[in-house]
């Protein structure tokens, strides 16, 4: 008996599947309770004044939210995923490329994710080191196998209680530096630019972000895709930053678990760390399987367990050598939601209706010439990197392809004699 794919891994989502505002809201904010970022809020909270932290948060913030909103309106009125949605913009085999990267990041960030929870647990409790890792490896891959309802599961849990231990901790956190007046009178030793502070702000989910119609195509409406994803990456990403950078202040610690556990809240620390993390891991399991599924036509749940158990087994190797090449990696992302959008958008939005029943091209060089182009200036051009690859990736693809548009149906101006029939 075959068996069905209730997570449309290489197909689009069929409405009878979507889900309504509040689930998908949940699973949204699951999506950007990230560790990192409260890791980018303590970068902040040691550079800026907590009057310039707000406004370069709520700016930043507001920036992600709508690239990442716009993607999930994108995937809520296609029903496809990030890799799919690339196979239309950068053809079928262009987007392996888009895939392979998004995939293998995923899978490097997972097992670093499982590491960051073994290695704290194991100090606090003293617990196996690789016990800690096999248990939170698979606990992890088995929500990601089970997928979108397993996911909506976890959020529902997990968003509440970090939302409710971590601001518990933040309060107590607070009180030791004077409370509010304390808190908005901190100077920071040593300052950093605005501009630094948004690449900070931006830069921390900016890949991730990428993924998001992995997780939107769910969503019933285009409305709903659009909102919970803004509304999701304003609030969740700011409630990091703001634990991150208050932990900094107060403790030196910028992770809400590590600042538990100098309060010697031991069991809140490591229930909140090891939610935290998961929340984001099964996120990251289940898009890397998306991704090498549209590379090998394989169903998302074999892939899970396959990236699941490479994630786990080399989560120490990874943790201590390959999170400077991931960051790496995940610099060059951004550019493929860039181009998504500029090519549904702006240059080809007929192309995406009944995008099923359409043939994809191979190769569609604009985008993969666009996606260099904003690369370089992600990487050398003045200003803030993220907005430059973004802008540059979008703008770059649309000169492309209406240039080449232009070029292939200019007359010619070779002289043709006109035949007369008789």
């Amino acid at each position: 008996m075959k068996t069905v794919d209730r997570d449309f891994s290489l197909q689009a989502v069929p409405q009878s599947n979507r889900n309504g505002f509040w689930k998908m809201f949940m699973v949204m904010l699951g999506f950007t309770f990230f560790s990192a970022s409260m890791w980018s809020g303590g970068e902040l909270g040691a550079g800026l004044t907590m009057t310039q932290f707000i406004l370069t948060v709520m700016a930043g913030n507001l920036i992600l939210g709508l690239y990442t909103g716009l993607l999930g309106y994108i995937a809520a009125d296609t029903g496809l995923s990030t890799h799919l949605l690339a196979r239309r913009a950068f053809g079928e085999k262009g987007s392996y490329l888009a895939s392979l990267l998004l995939g293998a990041t995923q899978v490097g960030w997972f097992g670093v994710g499982v590491a960051m929870f073994a290695f704290p647990v194991q100090k606090a409790t003293g617990i196996d080191t690789t016990l800690l890792i096999a248990i939170g490896g698979i606990l992890m891959t088995v929500t990601a196998y089970f997928g979108m309802k397993a996911l909506m599961i976890l959020s529902f849990i997990a968003v509440p209680a970090i939302t409710v231990l971590g601001s518990f901790s933040v309060f107590k956190a607070t009180e030791s530096i004077g409370g509010l007046n304390g808190l908005m009178s901190y100077t920071p030793d040593s300052s950093i630019t605005l501009a630094a502070a948004l690449t900070i702000c931006i830069g921390s989910f900016i890949s991730g972000g990428t993924l998001t119609p992995d997780f939107a195509r769910f969503a019933k409406t285009k409305r709903h895709g659009l909102i919970t994803t803004v509304i999701a990456f304003f609030i969740g990403n700011s409630l990091m930053f703001l634990f991150g950078a208050i932990g900094s202040i107060a403790t030196g610690k910028a992770d809400i678990s590590e600042v538990m556990f100098t309060q010697g809240l031991i069991i809140p620390a490591v229930l909140i760390l090891g939610l935290n993390i998961w929340t984001t891991n099964d996120n990251a399991l289940y898009a890397s399987a998306l991704g090498f599924s549209n590379i090998t036509k394989i169903t998302k749940n074999k892939v899970v367990l396959f990236n699941g158990v490479v994630g786990t087994l080399l989560a120490m190797w990874l943790y201590n050598n390959f999170v400077g090449f991931l960051t790496f990696l995940g610099s060059t992302l951004p550019p493929v939601g860039a181009i998504i959008l500029a090519d549904y958008f702006i240059a080809r939005r007929k192309e995406y209706k009944g995008v099923q029943e359409k043939a994809y091209s191979k190769v569609r060089w604009s985008a993969l010439s666009a996606w260099g182009i904003a690369i370089l200036l992600a990487k050398f051009a003045p200003g803030i990197a993220p907005l430059n690859a973004i802008i540059g990736a979008a703008a770059s693809y649309v000169l492309i392809h209406f240039a080449g548009e232009f070029l292939s149906t200019k007359p010619s101006t070779q002289y043709n004699p006109t035949k007369v029939s008789s």
